[in-house]
């Protein structure tokens, strides 16, 4: 062999090395899913993590058991949700799929081998035998560029699936106020009815006395008539609020008899106070971030498609010929597309408008999230002030003019039928505190997806002091 094909197998060889060392790249144990369980242990406080075998869900079904040995609380209800719902465990895959990209990404196309044998003469006695290895240039010439690509592509899916927990979470709490909420309307629904039910009768039987008109004894019996509706129209609100918590927690057979506090937590001190709520949106929503990394990955798709424009398919190969009667005859072999028909405009256009598309979705997702925090606080800051004025005044006051009144018939001042309207209006003033204190953990749910994050909540007030008077009316 001359000093000329000695050097160009050594170019081929060194070829070859490149691209074994290039396919070593290996898929990561948790294929880089760990970073987003601890994104989401950050913004959430709680574990997210993908079930791969039966021994964690084992693990899982026991974990569930143990919570659900309880009442069910907020934080545990979320928790039951990002590692239970199959949903969401379904998105947490599209981490792993991502990762299979970038790491195939960082590997070289394999290696094409040629093998031609041909007869030559009339009598076909002359065998040329052709043998050729070839190895895409272009491919080794763009692998780190393409690795960058799909680098960014792999973070933006993480962002995104990460984005996904923070929003899932914010459905099963928000879902978790409303199931509390209604159970607790429909208790004291109950109650409401209990009271009308024997108001009803005591009324009837002054009537048959002759001591109670046939107007006022209707007028009795419609308030009984009308709570028993009421008791139907929270039970069927209580089924479908607790449903739809029980869905977005995966659970079903067993697990959906899960017991739920018998009310909605206290209402804290005092709201949370933040600053330039807009600035902390756009800093810390994920999916604000998930579209810049997009950007970002479309320029360097850009990038690319400018490198290649022109040298689209370019293969290097070393082909050894042999033939009948004479000796080996090595060389090599070169494969180029020549672009007489597509230059490569069309494509570096269809990249340009589509970085100019992923830049006005940046634009519009943080035109979308300061208006989203805007709202949402002042939501948030007027769901606490109701919740407060329902607390600290409306049912004081309710209060104080039920025991008056209580006082005033006792001394046979007022009469039975002003003690039921009093009893009515009681009702309607703890439903509505119930309803104010339920919207306000709603709004603080969704300033919190808003912002990305957990609030800073001050501590509940004594239990004797935020308590609201939810007795059984008179």
């Amino acid at each position: 062999m001359n000093r000329k094909n000695m050097k160009l197998t050594r170019s081929v060889a060194a070829l070859a090395a490149a691209a074994l060392l290039a396919g070593c790249a290996s898929v990561s144990g948790d294929q880089g899913f760990g970073t987003v369980s601890a994104l989401a242990k950050e913004r959430l406080g709680q574990d997210a993590r993908i079930l791969r075998n039966d021994d964690d869900a084992r693990a899982l079904d026991s974990l569930i058991a143990a919570k659900l040995r309880t009442p069910l609380m907020a934080d545990d209800a979320v928790q039951i949700a990002l590692l239970n719902n199959r949903a969401l465990q379904a998105s947490y895959w599209n981490v792993g799929i991502a990762h299979a990209d970038l790491v195939q990404a960082g590997r070289l196309k394999n290696p094409a081998f040629t093998f031609q044998r041909t007869r030559a003469g009339d009598a076909g006695d002359a065998l040329d035998i052709e043998r050729s290895l070839t190895l895409s240039l272009v491919s080794l010439l763009t692998a780190p560029i393409a690795k960058r690509v799909e680098s960014r592509r792999f973070e933006q899916t993480r962002l995104m699936v990460a984005n996904d927990i923070l929003e899932h979470a914010a459905k099963t709490r928000h879902a978790y106020f409303e199931a509390v909420g209604a159970a607790q309307g429909l208790a004291y629904a109950r109650q409401v009815a209990a009271s009308a039910e024997a108001s009803a009768e005591l009324t009837g039987r002054m009537a048959q006395a002759g001591n109670l008109s046939q107007l006022d004894l209707a007028r009795q019996q419609l308030y009984e008539a009308e709570a028993a509706a009421a008791v139907a129209r929270a039970g069927k609100r209580t089924v479908a609020t607790r449903e739809h918590l029980t869905r977005l927690m995966g659970l079903w057979g067993t697990g959906s008899t899960y017991v739920l506090p018998d009310r909605l937590p206290d209402l804290p001190s005092k709201p949370a106070d933040i600053d330039d709520i807009e600035r902390i949106a756009i800093r810390e929503r994920l999916d604000i971030r998930a579209a810049r990394v997009e950007a970002a990955q479309t320029a360097a798709s850009l990038g690319l498609t400018k490198t290649t424009r022109f040298i689209n398919v370019l293969d290097l190969g070393y082909v050894r010929k042999t033939s009948a009667g004479q000796s080996a005859a090595p060389g090599y072999a070169i494969s180029l597309e020549l672009p007489l028909f597509d230059w490569g405009g069309a494509r570096v256009a269809k990249s340009e408008a589509i970085y100019m598309q992923a830049v006005n979705k940046v634009a519009h997702a943080a035109t979308q999230a300061r208006s989203e925090a805007r709202e949402s606080y002042l939501a948030y800051r007027t769901a606490y002030d109701l919740a407060k004025h329902y607390r600290d005044r409306v049912i004081p006051l309710r209060k104080k003019i039920s025991d008056e009144t209580m006082l005033r018939y006792n001394g046979m001042l007022v009469s039975v039928f002003e003690l039921l309207a009093d009893a009515r209006e009681q009702g309607a003033a703890v439903h509505g505190t119930i309803d104010a204190l339920k919207d306000y953990w709603i709004t603080q749910t969704r300033l919190e997806a808003a912002l990305g994050g957990q609030l800073p909540i001050p501590p509940a007030p004594p239990a004797d002091s935020a308590t609201a008077h939810q007795g059984t009316p008179q």
